[in-house]
């Protein structure tokens, strides 16, 4: 089981909206120095919406080359075409990553036997451990409690991404999906106190900007020194905020461009950040201590 911040990695583009593999690289090597748990590749954040099975294969591929040993590496797989889930789950496992992360098929809004019955198929045809992700904001269908429970009983299902803000469910999957199925906020905001509840940790768009103290503040949170983890909390907060001012990944892209990690490349349906919300997000960064 990883534990602790894992980080929503952004894809670096350049401004035509091709992948900057250089600028990956020194993505990968800032996590790995800032002591980030693991990174998600080509997940929500990653923009893996406008990418094709053949260039989320490449980022992925050049993600666990660029982390060469030294971080795990979680692929992003999911979709909502079971077909197509399948064989990106099936080629990306062939990457030597450590873990599949899977999102609720969004916008056909299958039943809640039909999401047990996707996520199952996958699960028995590849052999590598698969986390569930439900973020109902993003996919207009919420997994239930009871299909999660359901699910945490195949053999290589082995946890969750909740991104429903919805704390006091943690206690009810720690109590029905037994010790070893592993629980990670989605949402930045709540993650303190989802951790708290018996979570593992978080899988953060936050620790794109901010990684050393999402790391240090979930350690703490882990180990129970609750008022440390406060602290470094109460420090982050504006940018959990401020980071979702505009759909995620377009805030967190300038605040690490502002910051110099990358290149100004978004893809197309999204673009580049409001001048508006500028100010309020550089504020952020400052008072977590990033700028």
């Amino acid at each position: 089981m990883i534990k602790g911040s894992l980080v929503a990695l952004i894809t670096p583009m350049f401004e035509d909206g091709s992948v900057d593999y250089d600028g990956l690289k020194k993505l990968v090597d800032f996590h790995v120095e800032n002591a980030t748990d693991a990174i998600i590749s080509v997940g929500t954040s990653g923009e893996s919406a406008t990418m094709d099975i053949p260039e989320q294969l490449e980022v992925i591929a050049r993600t666990v080359e660029f982390a060469a040993g030294r971080i795990p590496v979680i692929a992003g797989t999911g979709g909502n075409s079971t077909t197509e889930a399948l064989e990106l789950t099936e080629k990306a496992a062939a990457l030597d990553i450590e873990a599949c992360l899977l999102v609720v098929p969004y916008y056909n809004k299958p039943t809640q036997e039909g999401l047990y019955q996707h996520f199952k198929y996958i699960a028995e045809r590849v052999d590598i451990p698969q986390i569930l992700y439900n973020v109902p904001g993003r996919t207009a269908l919420d997994m239930d409690n009871d299909t999660v429970v359901r699910l945490s009983e195949v053999e290589n299902i082995t946890g969750i991404k909740d991104a429903t803000a919805d704390v006091p469910r943690v206690a009810d999957f720690v109590a029905r999906c037994g010790p070893d199925f592993s629980l990670y906020s989605g949402d930045d905001a709540t993650t303190l106190e989802f951790i708290k509840a018996g979570g593992h940790g978080c899988i953060s768009v936050t620790a794109n900007i901010a990684p050393a103290k999402m790391h240090q503040m979930c350690t703490a949170a882990l180990a129970g020194d609750h008022a440390t983890a406060e602290k470094l909390n109460d420090e982050l907060d504006g940018l959990h905020s401020e980071l979702f001012v505009e759909s995620n990944p377009i805030p967190a892209k300038w605040a690490a461009n502002r910051m110099g990690l990358i290149g100004k490349g978004i893809r197309l349906p999204l673009t580049w950040f409001s001048q508006p919300y500028h100010d309020q997000l550089e504020a952020a960064m400052q008072r977590a201590g990033v700028l």
